[in-house]
This record gives structure tokens, sequence and C-alpha cells, in this order.
């Protein structure tokens, strides 16, 4: 599913976003920030889904807040559709948010357990003065349709819902202000493996009918592959590599992006990594410095790497890669290949 940018504005463009937490370092001393994301800039255009991979604690959840602005950013930029979001006010950025929604990762804890599921799709539309009650009702009747749910379903709670069903309610509730953009939070690792291919299409069959834009934030590189547009790899809190998804699959130019690709579990006994040869090393997270933040876990690290932070270079035409060195060896097949 290719996507035509051409000289159109991208629908969602983040520029230098950063999210640093403050941190205690004992009595009467001040430790240096974590740097939760940092410099991060990329683009999401209309029609598009973008893929967010990378490891546990590398920043992925941190940055789809920040642009949401459920968590201030520390500095950067983010604009949806041309309308700066970060020195909007309550009011302004309440009346924006019908353009961006979000699908959290845990469907039980992102609905109110005290509202049914009726009420839990219509409460953007009732937080934003839309329609009156009677038409309400009958949108959350046909959004449930939608979404695969009968319509008595709205006056259940979710407490009598399965996971996959309350991640249509929650999919239900995001459609609901017909937003032009949605970030999607690992929307099916908390799911069962034989509903998670009924979301994913339910996902897409929405996207494309309604064209929207998608962050879907991920780990199943499988599902990576087979569902975005382009893919964007994140390396705590930094971006290190970004390109198309058949580009990068194919042809990763980052020693992180080939270790990802490299661990994930294989479908066939023949594509099946060596076992003598770990694809990616436990390490340390660098204290201080201004090098490479993967330099003590890469294999292919040279000392030019622990000098300053590689800026991203172009490798092709829509692919860019964060790594000084550009004569990484050819890649063997692998489980992905």
């Amino acid at each position: 599913m290719a996507v035509e940018r051409g000289t159109t504005e991208p629908l969602l463009d983040v520029r230098g976003l950063s999210v640093h937490f403050e941190r205690s370092g004992g009595f009467w001393r001040r430790a240096a920030p974590i740097k939760a994301v940092d410099d991060v800039s990329f683009s999401v255009h209309a029609h598009e889904i973008l893929g967010l991979v990378g490891e546990s604690g590398s920043g992925k959840s941190t940055l789809a807040r920040a642009i949401l602005r459920l968590i201030e950013p520390t500095a950067g930029s983010v604009r949806l559709g041309g309308t700066e979001l970060t020195g909007l006010e309550a009011r302004a950025l309440r009346a924006i948010r019908k353009r961006m929604q979000v699908i959290f990762q845990d469907p039980y804890a992102s609905l109110n357990p005290r509202m049914t599921a009726g009420e839990n799709i219509s409460e953007g539309l009732r937080l934003l003065g839309e329609d009156t009650r009677a038409a309400r009702a009958v949108a959350v009747t046909e959004l449930l349709r939608q979404v695969g749910l009968p319509a008595e379903a709205a006056g259940r709670y979710p407490h009598e819902f399965s996971g996959g069903q309350r991640q249509r309610i929650g999919i239900a509730r995001a459609l609901a202000v017909q937003p032009a953009l949605i970030i999607a939070d690992e929307p099916v690792s908390a799911l069962d493996v034989s509903i998670q291919a009924q979301i994913l299409n339910l996902l897409l069959d929405q996207q494309e009918q309604r064209g929207l834009a998608l962050l879907f934030i991920g780990h199943d590189l499988s599902v990576i592959r087979h569902f975005c547009d382009r893919l964007l790899v994140l390396y705590l809190g930094r971006i290190v590599e970004i390109g198309t998804t058949e580009a990068v699959f194919a042809n990763p130019q980052h020693p992180y992006t080939r270790a990802l690709l490299d661990a994930a579990p294989a479908t066939h006994p023949k594509r099946r990594a060596p076992a003598h040869a770990p694809a990616l090393e436990l390490g340390q997270r660098p204290q201080g410095g201004a090098g490479c933040a993967f330099r003590t876990r890469c294999r292919y690290v040279l000392p030019a790497c622990h000098g300053a932070v590689p800026p991203l270079r172009t490798v092709a035409a829509g692919h860019v890669a964060a790594c000084i060195r550009t004569d990484l060896p050819a890649r063997t097949e692998g489980a992905l290949s």
C-alpha cells in the first residue's frame, strides 16, 4: 500500500521533539536528566501508516504521549494539519483533539469500568458538545456495527466483554469523533494470537475506508512488515533509521535495526539464526558522553563511535540511518527474510 506524497504537506509534523525527566542524585545533588525522547523529527502523511519500533524502554510510548500532549514535551514542535500543538491552551487543545485519537495497549484499563460501552464510545462526542443524546445513540449503534459488535453491546459494561471485544470498543471510541490521525500504541500485544489478526484487519479496513493516518507502535516485526508503509526505528529516545518498510527489511543500515530483525522468531526451522551468534548483546546503557548510544552493544563499533552522536545520513531516497559506517557486511537470510 504505497503512499504518494509528492509535495503535499504532512498531516503530522514533529521537529526536534524531546522529553527529559528530572531525577534526584541524592542529598543536595541533582543527577543528569533521563532523556526519554531526544531530538526526534519525523512526519506522517494523510492515508499513511507509519510503524514505530524499538525495545521496551526505547521511548515509543513517551513519544506518542508527548505528541498527544498527555505529557508535556521539554522542547520541540508538533504540528497537526499546520497547527502548532505544543503551545495550545487547554480549550484550544481540546477542540483540536478530535482530529487525533489514541488506541491504548490495555483495552480494559483504557475504558471507564463505571460506564457502559455506549457511554465510553460517545464520551468524546459529549465532551465536545457534538449532537444530541439521541443522535449520539444512533452514532454508537453504527460504530458498534462497524467494529463488529451488536447494537445491544452498548448497554453492557467493560468487564462483560472479552479482551478482543474491549479493544473493538476502544477502536470505536477513537473513531467516534472522526479523527484524521490515530496513534495505536501496541493495540494487539495484550490479545490472544487468534484475535490479533481480526483487530489488525479491522484497523486496516477503517484506515482505508476513512482515509486515516496511523502511527502504529509495535514490537512484532512480522506484523509491522505487512501492516505499515514506512518504518521508524527508535533506540534510547533517538531515531536510528527511517525508510519504507520494504527498504528497511531488505537493506537495514543500522546495526540496531539488523539486530532487531535477526532477533525476531523464525516461522521456519531453516530460517532460524545460528544459536552461537546472539543477535543482540545486552550491554549497558551509556553513562554520559556524546557518542552513539548503541556503541556499548554494537558488534561493528569503531573508535569514532565514541566521539559524537552520528547524524542521520541518506542511504537512498526516503531511507536514512544514524550510523557512520557505510561498509556493513551484507545481512544473511534471517527469520523475516
